[in-house]
């Protein structure tokens, strides 16, 4: 009787793609749980909770997104710096205007593992307020799909990832 194994996924197995997510016109939360998705690699088929899997994603016109009721007045950022009395709070309304991108990183970054891998997963994330006229370039059309032409993209990322030479590392 033959044995079964359990396959055990290595480093050099994981394959990492580029996806292009349009937010414009899409509601928040729907949108991070699909991005924290991708993050963490659970669309593919060979998914290790304690791997790092998932894809790179880019999200553009981040200033675009959609909420639903009355959240831009009632939803509130909070933060502190440490000092007493230093309580600071912004609403979603507010933070759309002045910061898109980081409505969109919070909401994802709630999603993913509070853990150093969940830290390492949210590295791979890249928000842009707006469609910047590189990514307009690269990306030809966005439907649900977000189609885009991978070649193009891989050769735009790949100068902006340095290689193990550029960051200081060593040749051998």
């Amino acid at each position: 009787m033959k044995r079964m194994r359990t396959y055990s996924l290595k480093g050099a197995d994981i394959s990492r793609d580029w996806q292009v997510i349009d937010a414009a016109g899409q509601t928040l939360g729907r949108l991070a749980t699909r991005i924290a998705r991708l993050l963490r690699g659970k669309h593919k088929p060979t998914y290790s909770p304690h791997l790092e899997m998932g894809d790179y994603v880019i999200v553009v016109n981040a200033a675009r997104v959609r909420v639903t009721g009355k959240k831009l007045e009632d939803k509130v950022y909070y933060r502190h710096s440490g000092y007493h009395g230093g309580l600071k709070s912004v609403t979603l309304g507010e933070l759309l205007t002045t910061r898109p991108a980081r409505v969109i990183e919070l909401a994802v970054r709630g999603m993913l593992p509070h853990n150093r891998l969940g830290r390492k997963l949210f590295r791979n994330l890249k928000v842009y307020a707006e469609l910047a006229p590189v990514f307009a370039a690269l990306v030809h059309t966005f439907h649900q799909d977000h189609e885009y032409d991978r070649e193009k993209l891989a050769r735009f990322l790949g100068r902006l990832r340095p290689g193990p030479t550029e960051a200081g590392g060593q040749d051998t």
